[in-house]
């Protein structure tokens, strides 16, 4: 399921990041990597704010629909 759709303080795994190469370079780079521990912390006006790698980071929901837990 894409991120947007986890419950909010519940850990998940990465399985898959997709998307074109720029989008998926840049949120490699943030830290969506293949098996990492993902942890929603909250949703505003559709974009997503995440743990990740002990730092929080906010998204936009396109972005966060290509990330697959």
């Amino acid at each position: 399921m894409p991120l947007t759709m986890a419950v909010s303080g519940e850990i998940n795994f990465i399985k898959k990041v997709g998307g074109k190469e720029d989008i998926r370079r840049f949120l490699e780079n943030l830290g969506f990597t293949v098996g990492s521990k993902v942890s929603v912390i909250s949703q505003i006006s559709g974009n997503v704010i995440v743990s990740i790698k002990d730092s929080r980071v906010a998204i936009s929901r396109e972005m966060a629909n290509k990330i697959i837990i």
